[in-house]
């Protein structure tokens, strides 16, 4: 990943150089062709030109060639009537200008300037035999050769020669290695190649090489005002990758205006990538560092690393066991190993306090089996006894032991009391199963609680003169307005008022109202839910089961809802329970006397029932006692509601109920 991220930037590196290079050598070139023309210039104004001497001429143009830059290959004075060779340091051969129309046949009063010198490119094609005889001699010569002339005037300012210099601007120069500066190519914008280190491209065109497309790119591009790079693979050798920035000029050719030459800075890939072998060495002595560094730190270390993990591990393997005193070490050098010993510690420590939940849950699934066996005992012994009932009482009146009509409705009405038992117990179970579940419901309306009371009273005031105990009861000539599931509510209170009459056999029951204000007011959440110290106790709608919209059950509950609860309080002189077995009586199949021969019957779901119901309907239920034989004090709280939200017709003949009464202790109907 290194070397190509080096190798790209090198690559990256050597583009921009080779670039800037092609810029300069654009600037060089323009600036010797600027030099060239204001020198033949002036050149072609001296007097000398005036004094008609022949070998003054000579003389002069020899002197020229000395004082102009080494390109300089020849210098000639031509006649341009007579087409010859007046002086010159190159031989006889006439250069003639390319185009004569740039002169004025007559000297002015203007001075002659750049734009009136002749430019031309001069081919090794256009050369003449006696310069292009050997082709290697040539490839070393100056290449880049152009032919510049400016009219000279004689003493009569007529027109009559022309002073002609052939120049070579690019010299063969002897590049370093590693160097980014690379050769110049110079290709005009028709496509010609006017300069290249190998003499037999030169005056050829860009389309005849293998590399068309991509000179053809970089001619586009530089033409278009572009400085950048490109990869070439065939301009020098086959299969040799070059690297080539560009630039342009503008063409000094006479009679090409508005046209440029391309500038390339070329130079081979491996001088591109020269520092690439030196990153690879360093690269290479970094890694073998790293790797004695390595080697010479584990060498080191794995002491101070092995200590800890023996002792860690001999305290894995000889102090296994999770009740174990042994510590486990620590104090090490590393200070890794030091947070792993914590860690270790840590987890120990979790997973004995696991396997002390797990002992305990242990032991609680013990003693739920033990009282799930006790209660199928008592259910098989609460089912028996009414089935067994029901067989006699219908045998006795199927078998005609009768005597009158009277004593088969006796029985018959024996049998369906014991079937309505029966049926409670089914129900029980059934109940406690779909709480298991998750699927017990309850449809709350607006009821009136002083209703379901007096029912459940006087339901229970048969039992109540039977065991000649005293019922004392709370004025209930006021509505009390709550939204509740009016049957799973009466389910709840007679299964309280029962166990109380069940469990009292001297002595009273006493059930009580009473209506106190809520201290804090169910808030609503930014949610649009209760918030969670108001659900506890007001979530009527939330809990509601097969609830669809809980937002929509919260908002009715919120507005509903008023700022009082009601407190029903049955209270009994009967056996008391012990406190530490109180909180396990809402469990179910929890009793107190668990055996199948305690008197008083029961399966132990009545309060776990109770429990979950209360809550589904937004209550709660609490059960108190100071011991045994202490009685009960069993409390059911419920939120009210407004007493406009009851039905009308509900409202009037609740209004009409006769006042309920109850027995005392002689079987007498008292009112407290």
């Amino acid at each position: 990943m290194t070397y190509r991220k080096a190798r790209s930037t090198l690559l990256k590196t050597a583009g921009q150089n080779l670039t800037e290079s092609a810029a300069r050598k654009g600037e060089s070139i323009q600036e010797i062709i600027a030099a060239l023309q204001s020198n033949l210039i002036s050149a072609s104004e001296s007097v000398v030109f005036k004094s008609q001497s022949p070998a003054g001429y000579q003389k002069f143009v020899e002197e020229l060639a000395q004082q102009l830059p080494n390109q300089i290959q020849c210098v000639q004075l031509s006649n341009l009537q007579t087409k010859a060779v007046v002086a010159s340091t190159c031989g006889n051969q006439f250069i003639e200008p390319s185009s004569e129309t740039l002169w004025f046949q007559e000297r002015g009063s203007t001075p002659i300037t750049r734009s009136q010198v002749d430019v031309k490119v001069l081919l090794p094609q256009d050369q003449p035999p006696s310069e292009t005889g050997n082709i290697n001699q040539l490839n070393a010569e100056n290449q880049l050769k152009l032919v510049f002339s400016a009219p000279v005037y004689n003493a009569a300012d007529q027109l009559q020669y022309a002073l002609s210099i052939h120049s070579a601007l690019l010299q063969p120069k002897e590049t370093p290695p590693g160097s980014l500066t690379g050769y110049p190519v110079v290709i005009s914008q028709s496509g010609m190649i006017l300069a290249h280190p190998s003499l037999e491209r030169v005056g050829r065109n860009i389309e005849q090489e293998v590399e068309a497309e991509p000179l053809q790119r970089v001619l586009t591009r530089a033409i278009a005002g572009q400085q950048a790079f490109e990869h070439l693979f065939y301009f020098e050798q086959n299969n040799v990758e070059l690297l080539a920035g560009y630039t342009s000029i503008t063409s000094p050719v006479t009679g090409e205006a508005n046209q440029k030459w391309t500038i390339l800075a070329v130079t081979h890939i491996d001088s591109a990538l020269a520092g690439l072998k030196d990153i690879q060495q360093v690269l290479f002595i970094l890694t073998c560092c790293l790797i004695a560094a390595s080697l010479l730190a584990t060498y080191y270390i794995a002491h101070d690393l092995a200590m800890p993990l023996e002792k860690l591990t001999d305290y894995a393997l000889n102090d296994s066991e999770l009740h174990s005193t042994g510590k486990i070490p620590r104090n090490f050098n590393i200070r890794e190993f030091n947070q792993l010993s914590e860690a270790l510690e840590g987890m120990i420590s979790r997973l004995r306090h696991w396997a002390e939940e797990l002992e305990t849950a242990w032991k609680e699934a013990q003693t739920a089996n033990q009282l799930k066996n006790e209660f199928l005992a008592n259910t098989s012994h609460e089912l028996r006894t009414p089935l067994n009932g029901i067989i006699g009482c219908l045998r006795l009146v199927r078998d005609g032991f009768c005597d009158d009509k009277e004593e088969e409705l006796d029985f018959l009405q024996r049998a369906d009391d014991a079937a309505i038992h029966l049926l409670g117990i089914i129900n029980d179970v059934l109940d406690i199963a779909k709480i298991e579940a998750g699927k017990l419901s309850v449809e709350m309306e607006p009821i009136d609680l002083r209703k379901l009371l007096n029912e459940v009273i006087n339901l229970q005031a048969v039992p109540i003169q039977e065991k000649n105990l005293q019922f004392n009861t709370t004025d209930l000539h006021e509505i009390i307005p709550v939204r509740a599931d009016p049957a799973k509510l009466k389910q709840v209170l007679l299964n309280v008022v029962s166990n109380a009459v069940k469990f009292t056999d001297v002595g009273s029951i006493t059930i009580s109202t009473r209506i106190e204000p809520i201290a804090e007011q169910p808030m609503m959440s930014s949610t649009g839910n209760l918030s969670p110290s108001s659900r506890s106790l007001y979530n009527l709608s939330a809990k509601k089961a097969k609830a669809t919209n809980t937002d929509q059950g919260n908002d009715y509950a919120n507005s509903q809802l008023s700022s009082s609860q009601v407190f029903v309080t049955v209270k009994d002189t009967g056996i008391g329970i012990d406190p530490t077995q109180q909180q396990k009586l809402f469990r179910p199949f929890v009793m107190v006397d668990g055996s199948t021969t305690r008197k008083c019957g029961g399966t132990g779901l009545g309060l776990a029932i109770s429990r979950n119901l209360i809550e589904l309907m937004g209550g709660r239920i609490t059960l108190s006692s100071e011991g045994d034989g202490q009685g009960t004090t069993v409390e059911i709280s419920l939120p009210t509601i407004e007493p406009s939200l009851l039905l009308t017709g509900e409202s009037q003949a609740l209004n009409g109920v006769t006042p309920m009464s109850s027995a005392d202790s002689n079987g007498a109907v008292t009112q407290s």
